[in-house]
């Protein structure tokens, strides 16, 4: 049986939480209850996305788009897939 939790503290300003949050020792099950938690689904989150700049060859980059027209998708998101595919591998 767990003990009953302590009242989570109010806070003004987001930096005092985050400091309150990120103090050594500070320890998340005094205020609430993890055995109850569920898990949330969210569905509308995107991950972040950063924009980079890429040399490619004009022979490669033109295969590329090639092989995006064969597929009627926009090259630069098959080259998204492209990447994903061989980092899971």
């Amino acid at each position: 049986m767990s003990k009953p939790a302590k009242p989570s503290p109010r806070f003004k300003t987001e930096a005092q939480e985050r400091a309150y949050w990120e103090a050594e020792g500070r320890d998340s099950t005094q205020h609430l209850d993890w055995t109850k938690a569920q898990s949330v689904v969210l569905p509308n989150l995107k991950p972040s996305t950063k924009t980079i700049s890429l040399r490619l060859p004009q022979h490669l980059l033109d295969a590329i788009k090639a092989a995006a027209n064969a597929r009627d998708v926009p090259y630069q998101s098959l080259i998204k897939v492209w990447l994903q595919e061989k980092v899971e591998q």
